[in-house]
């Protein structure tokens, strides 16, 4: 397939590497001293699980000129999604189909408006990894896609990124019901996202105190009815199984938006804890929890603030 990896940061170097390995036509999208790296030295993987590896695959910053892609792989961030949809605009031909691998439920929708929704494809990835230093990709957890056509039906061309997918070892499936599975993700995102941020503690710590474990809770519920309210197919159980999600994680477990805040790193904060305060006021859905982890982390939402 030809693969257009929009957003070459952790997830996207992560898995566009292992494609281009096997064999696919991947072009990487970057910029600075990382698409310096890139076209350099190639781009470097390091896994905890997979040990090193270096893949050679073309690198650039722009995309015009290039032939339309079979896949637009967008693994930019949430607050990043107009601008790169517009810019990757001139590969997506008529029948290109733009995977969004990206936090919060709300990516698709926009993508839609710029490009059209008969381009777009829900996805979500299970991974950790992250841009280690310019060229180099450190992945540390997991490596799974789920991904899925809007309308719940089977593509060719979402058969055949499947079939990609398995020629380059990532673990992947198909989904039925986009939508409840991008809201699966979202909801135990928001909870462990913003418990690791707030408390700037790992996983293995936060479920073992009573208090940071109840509250890690009631931001799983909060965001369960409102899963419920947006008329997402949640199950009733639904923060017992993500408590047990909790339980399962690595003692050192932490999220995408711990990792951005330690860094002084602007955040995903809108997409994730904002969309949903903005949600519990559009279905009168009080959101206290959710709303008091937002206020404590805005004034890093743009970065570390000035003196901090």
């Amino acid at each position: 397939m030809r693969i257009v990896v929009m957003g070459t940061g952790g997830t996207g170097g992560y898995f566009g590497a292992k494609l281009a390995r096997a064999g696919e036509e991947v072009t990487f999208v970057a910029r600075g001293a990382h698409l310096a790296a890139i076209r350099e030295h190639g781009l470097r993987v390091k896994s905890a699980i997979e040990g090193e590896s270096v893949v050679r695959a073309p690198a650039v910053e722009r995309v015009h000129g290039l032939p339309a892609a079979d896949l637009v792989l967008f693994c930019v961030k949430s607050f990043d999604t107009e601008r790169a949809a517009a810019a990757v605009r001139p590969v997506v031909g008529a029948g290109t189909g733009v995977l969004s691998i990206q936090n919060g439920v709300d990516n698709e929708d926009k993508l839609a408006d710029i490009l059209g929704p008969g381009h777009v494809i829900g996805g979500v990835a299970k991974v950790f990894s992250t841009i280690e230093a310019p060229g180099l990709i450190s992945h540390v957890l997991l490596g799974q896609l789920i991904f899925g056509e809007m309308d719940g039906k089977e593509s060719e061309r979402t058969r055949a990124f499947l079939a990609a997918c398995g020629r380059a070892g990532i673990a992947a499936e198909l989904s039925a019901d986009m939508r409840r599975s991008l809201w699966e993700k979202y909801i135990f995102l928001v909870a462990q996202a913003g418990m690791t941020a707030l408390t700037r503690l790992s996983a293995g710590l936060i479920r073992r105190v009573p208090e940071t474990r109840h509250m890690y809770r009631m931001l799983l519920d909060e965001m369960t009815r409102l899963g419920r309210a947006a008329g997402v197919r949640v199950e009733e159980a639904g923060a017992d199984t993500y408590m047990s999600m909790l339980d399962s994680l690595g003692e050192q477990a932490y999220s995408s938006l711990h990792h951005d805040l330690v860094h002084g790193k602007r955040l995903e904060l809108e997409a994730l804890h904002g969309h949903a305060i903005r949600l519990g006021q559009r279905y009168a859905i009080p959101t206290p929890t959710l709303s008091a982890v937002y206020a404590a982390l805005r004034p890093y939402r743009d970065g570390r603030p000035e003196h901090a």
